[in-house]
């Protein structure tokens, strides 16, 4: 009778018979080295097994409560704004619109500031709906195009003294593409042209007297593993829609330490501030693409917070009594979640004064535009 099944090789002579036959393992990493190859499959091995560890490690990273002592914050800690003037960038969906909602509530006159004019105009209505007494303004800007930037800073200008700047638009994962002016997509739109705009705006901000400027950046700043100090017009890396946005968020960041820090020793009458919202259901989630982006945003409308608590860190950066460079975040596990608090952010790169001023340097040649 035959059996079906896997066939046994024949046992090579002077081998005893009976004993299953075992390839002399010596003999084929010889052959495998003679051929120019690895010696065996372990090095396919550790590199897997070295993707994997790094990608726990960014789960870590992201895992990790780094949270400062402070008292939380809500909305009852917001001060009357009256005669206060606040701008706002995009401001057409979730964490723009609570934000220039509740400083309007509060009684600012708030510039609304987005790329379509189309949505633009439908937000100014129904916070007009909203808040029938509000004092707002319509400025069209996108942040990927310079020159869109500096004729919608010009118009705002125009306004007066700013004793809010909030740069909140932004974009989170897309796939490879490039800003008007060349730049990889999210670095140019998360850094360098809020880096424009608040260097344009700065002489109105210091106009007021007392003002303040804040970044929205994000958690994911912790997976980013470099600074971004390549040139940002060539693309010399494989290119990772995650790693740029954290990257780029990392940048954002990096921006406002910097930026504290020239502020005091100039001794101008500004401070800079830093929020994040952490897990908050969002347009952005949504526009990451792939597979991963739908599953994100289906998981994100699950368990993401609200627009309206995710705001709260940037009212808090805004508004509260807090020391320049403070980092805004949820309170809850994980910054994911909860009443805002200060938080602590990644200080491998926030205290590294070297790749601060490198940054700094490449983002004004990159825009053009010389801080005083």
């Amino acid at each position: 009778m035959v059996r079906s099944g896997r066939r046994r090789r024949p046992c090579p002579a002077g081998r005893p018979a009976g004993r299953r036959h075992r390839p002399d393992h010596r003999l084929r990493r010889g052959l495998r080295r003679a051929r120019g190859r690895p010696p065996s499959g372990r090095g396919h091995r550790a590199g897997v097994r070295r993707r994997r560890r790094a990608r726990a490690g960014r789960a870590r990273e992201l895992q990790r409560d780094p949270v400062r002592s402070s008292t939380p914050w809500t909305l009852a800690d917001l001060p009357d704004l009256s005669g206060k003037r606040a701008l706002v960038t995009g401001v057409t969906a979730g964490l723009g619109t609570s934000t220039a909602l509740e400083l309007a509530r509060a009684g600012a006159e708030v510039v609304l500031v987005a790329r379509s004019p189309e949505k633009l105009a439908r937000t100014a209505r129904d916070l007009q709906d909203e808040l029938p007494d509000a004092v707002l303004h319509s400025v069209r800007v996108d942040l990927a195009d310079l020159t869109s930037v500096r004729r919608g800073a010009a118009e705002a200008a125009e306004l007066g003294p700013l004793d809010l700047l909030i740069n909140n638009a932004g974009v989170m994962a897309l796939p490879y593409a490039r800003t008007v002016d060349g730049f990889e997509m999210q670095l140019g739109t998360n850094h360098l042209g809020p880096f424009l705009l608040t260097g344009l705006l700065l002489p109105q901000v210091v106009a007021s007297g007392n003002g303040r400027i804040v970044s929205v950046g994000s958690h994911a700043h912790r997976i980013a593993r470099r600074v971004p100090l390549d040139d940002p017009r060539t693309q010399t890396r494989r290119y990772s829609k995650w790693g740029s946005y954290g990257e780029s968020k990392l940048a954002d960041l990096m921006f406002i330490h910097e930026l504290e820090r020239r502020l005091r020793a100039a001794d101008l009458p500004v401070t800079a501030q830093a929020a994040h919202p952490g897990y908050t259901a969002t347009e952005l989630v949504g526009k990451s693409g792939g597979l991963g982006g739908r599953f994100m945003a289906a998981a994100t409308r699950v368990i993401g917070q609200r627009a309206e608590l995710g705001a709260l860190p940037t009212l808090m950066a805004a508004t509260a009594d807090l020391p320049g460079a403070s980092y805004v975040g949820p309170g809850g596990p994980g910054q994911m979640g909860g009443l805002p608090v200060v938080v602590k952010p990644r200080r491998r790169f926030v205290n590294d004064a070297a790749a601060l001023t490198a940054l700094w340097e490449l983002s004004e040649r990159a825009t053009g535009i010389s801080y005083p």
